[in-house]
């Protein structure tokens, strides 16, 4: 299965408290700092949510 590295790259600061929950679902808790996962519809749709903050690369 494919996977994804997410990297945080905006703070949170100021942002929406849902935009917030959803960063730390996906396990990202400060700047520049990326966490894999595997990719399925649901991490796709949480990157969705918060994609002005992230930048996300597939890795094989």
């Amino acid at each position: 299965m494919a996977k994804l590295r997410i990297t945080q790259r905006r703070s949170t600061i100021g942002r929406v408290f849902r935009q917030k929950r959803t960063m730390r679902a996906l396990g990202i808790r400060r700047l520049h700092q990326s966490v894999e996962h595997d990719d399925t519809p649901t991490i796709r749709g949480m990157i969705q949510k918060v994609i002005h903050l992230v930048d996300v690369e597939s890795i094989d």
